[in-house]
Parts: C-alpha cells; sequence; structure tokens
C-alpha cells in the first residue's frame, strides 16, 4: 500500500507540473504499447479536475485523454502491421505474454477484433497490446480507426468521470479499477480459450 502511495504522490507531482501534457503523453505511450500507467494518470487527472478546477478541466481532460488514446493505439497498429507477431513476442516476453497466451488472444481476435478493439482499454493488458494484436492480424485501418475512437471517447469519459466523483479515495479507486481490469482480462481469456476450443472441436468432426 505504502508502494502505491508513493507511486500515486510521483504522479500528482509530475501532473501538477506538466498538466494535459502529463495526460496526453502518459495515455498515449500506454496505449502505444508502453507500459505506462496511463488509466492511473487519467484517475488523477479526473480528481484534479474536481478539486483543482483552476488547473483541470474535466471536459479537457477528456478531450485530452481521448486523443492520446487514438494517437498511441494508431502508432500501435502501425507498429504491428508493420512489424507483426514476431515484436509482440519480444516485447511480450517482459510481460508473461508467451507464444501460447498471444495464440489465444489472436483466435479470440480474430473473431472479436472489433468489438475487442471497442472494450480492450478497460481490460488490463490488453490495452497495452490490442492496438500491435489489430496491425498484426492485417485489421482493416478503417474498421480499426472506427472502434479506436469510439473506445477512446468512452473510456476517457468513464475514468476521468470516476476520477473526478471518487478521487478522494484516490488509492482505493485506483486499486479496484485495477482488479475490475485484471477480472475482465480473465473473462476474454477464458472466453477466447472456449470458443477457440469448440470451434476446433467442430472442425475435427
Amino acid at each position: 500500500m505504502d508502494f502505491l502511495h508513493n507511486s500515486l504522490q510521483l504522479i500528482e507531482q509530475y501532473m501538477l507540473v506538466y498538466g494535459y501534457w502529463a495526460v496526453l503523453f502518459g495515455v498515449m505511450l500506454e496505449n502505444a504499447g508502453v507500459p505506462i500507467p496511463g488509466e492511473t494518470i487519467l484517475l488523477i487527472a479526473g480528481y484534479f479536475a474536481a478539486s483543482r478546477p483552476d488547473q483541470f478541466n474535466i471536459f479537457r481532460v477528456m478531450l485530452t485523454a481521448a486523443t492520446g488514446a487514438v494517437i498511441g493505439d494508431n502508432i500501435g497498429f502501425a507498429i504491428g502491421h508493420h512489424y507483426g507477431r514476431g515484436f509482440l513476442l519480444r516485447v511480450g516476453r517482459f510481460f508473461f505474454l508467451t507464444p501460447k497466451r498471444l495464440e489465444h488472444m489472436e483466435h479470440y481476435f480474430e473473431s472479436h477484433g472489433n468489438k475487442t478493439i471497442l472494450v480492450a482499454r478497460f481490460i488490463t493488458g490488453l490495452r497495452v497490446f490490442a492496438a500491435l494484436l489489430a496491425g498484426a492480424s492485417k485489421m482493416p485501418w478503417r474498421v480499426f480507426v472506427v472502434y479506436n475512437v469510439a473506445g477512446a471517447v468512452l473510456w476517457s469519459v468513464v475514468i476521468t468521470t470516476l476520477g473526478y466523483l471518487f478521487g478522494h479515495s484516490l488509492p482505493l479507486l485506483v486499486k479496484w479499477v485495477g482488479r475490475s481490469g485484471t477480472i475482465l482480462l480473465i473473462a476474454a481469456i477464458v472466453i477466447g480459450v472456449i470458443v477457440w476450443r469448440v470451434r476446433r472441436h467442430q472442425k475435427n468432426k
């Protein structure tokens, strides 16, 4: 808990110094595939919009976060498109992304790619790799960008609002939002594995 508290204090200091730029680049880099706590940064920005309205405006925070998310995801998509699966495995091994786990994610992504892009931001881990997977799986960019923008706006509004309303209990909020994302990740993997096994079984009949 002390580590979380100290980390939040450090992020808050950066936020107060760099303002909206911290929101833009924090969210953008996370969505591009860099393991930066973009979601936590956005929760803090939402809290600051409530507690420091002279420095942070809630609607500007939402717009900045959505912009950063869209830019970051398009960078991730381009990397995945040009460098593909090999890049994902090289980077993913630092985050326990094994070839088998990547294969499960790919099968799930092939069947539910557009919906995944829409909700991936709310899922721990997948938020970092979703755009890379979309590019690597050769999803048409026009399809990607529509769901990407819709997901970015939805995520920015929800996370900023959570920070705005419940930021007075910030460590607890960060903890529970993170747990919710982990639960969604586990559910997505389980569903993906079940669907993949059912389809493989049907093909073998």
